[in-house]
């Protein structure tokens, strides 16, 4: 699960520099993040200034508390967060970020070395990595469920903590649905995803996928996205090991009482093009008419609103 930026790390570099940062620990730069009885275990590697120590762990603990706006805790008992610092000329203040879950579940981001503080809390690719942590590996079939539930949180959550505005959120993703149309080779979805190709419409037919059971399960059955991804959570995440999608999506109808999750799945994984999203735009008061979206108010727009709402969902049932 590897960040779309990473235009420059490649074979022997990108090897010798993962081996570097996972190998390495400075006791000094880790900082655990509790919520509840979950903990994120943060470590920045290779840094001398302690003040950009400090800087880059504030940052990251900003990012990990939108995290919390999903069900109020971290998904998994206990996770890692590796942040180094790179020399890039790529503009992205992230330049590339990883969710590794060999021995266990472990977040790494490369930062780049000049990259303001005003910069790292603008970007998304901390936000998306994080959010691989409420699901488990699904494989290279499962691939752009796990992209796109990442995409779609990347957005979601940053709305929730304040980092965006609820309209900026819903242009982010709408921009992605559509660079994800313009993807035409009308290879399957789940074959795309296999071949690691067609990145743009991977990622985000899979957000457009989680979009869709968010509204499902807020309309027509009394719950969430969020709630339903906490009680998984709770019975049933584990940070290592592979889970094939279809089992993963069938625990989810049965924490929903549904079958919302499995319904979506025979729609998206052999569909050839992008999934029209005409009623989910109608569902959630979003008006594309003219080209540019337009934001009903009033009851219409309790829906669209509810999801973008700041704050943790609401317990998860036991």
């Amino acid at each position: 699960m590897i960040a779309t930026r990473c235009r420059w790390l490649c074979g022997a570099l990108l090897a010798a520099a993962m081996a570097s940062a996972w190998a390495q620990e400075v006791p000094d730069a880790e900082r655990v993040l509790r919520a509840g009885d979950s903990e994120l275990r943060v470590s920045v590697v290779e840094v001398d200034d302690p003040q950009r120590r400090k800087d880059l762990q504030d940052w990251l603990a900003d990012v990990a508390r939108a995290t919390l706006t999903a069900f109020g805790r971290y998904p998994l008992p206990s996770a890692r967060v590796r942040i180094m610092q790179i020399d890039s000329d790529d503009e992205s203040p992230v330049p590339w970020g990883q969710t590794r879950r060999r021995g266990d579940a472990a977040v790494l981001l490369y930062v780049r070395r000049d990259a303001s503080v005003e910069e790292l809390r603008a970007d998304w690719t901390a936000v998306h990595e994080l959010s691989h942590l409420f699901h488990p590996y699904l494989g290279d079939d499962g691939r752009w469920l796990a992209e796109g539930l990442a995409s779609y949180y990347q957005n979601v959550l940053r709305a929730r903590a304040g980092m965006l505005t609820p309209e900026q959120a819903w242009r982010l993703l709408d921009a992605g649905f559509g660079r994800g149309r313009r993807e035409d080779s009308g290879v399957p979805l789940t074959e795309l995803a296999r071949r690691h190709r067609g990145t743009m419409r991977v990622y985000w037919a899979g957000a457009a996928f989680w979009l869709e059971a968010d509204i499902a399960l807020r309309r027509d059955h009394d719950t969430s996205l969020d709630e339903v991804l906490a009680r998984y959570s709770a019975c049933c995440l584990r940070g290592v090991g592979e889970v094939p999608p279809r089992t993963f999506l069938a625990s989810l109808d049965e924490l929903s009482r549904s079958r919302v999750f499995s319904t979506l799945y025979e729609r998206y994984a052999d569909s050839r093009t992008f999934p029209p999203l005409d009623a989910a735009y109608r569902a959630l008061a979003i008006d594309t008419a003219d080209g540019a979206l337009e934001f009903e108010d009033g009851r219409p727009a309790a829906l669209r609103r509810s999801i973008m709402a700041r704050g943790p969902g609401r317990p998860a049932a036991p």
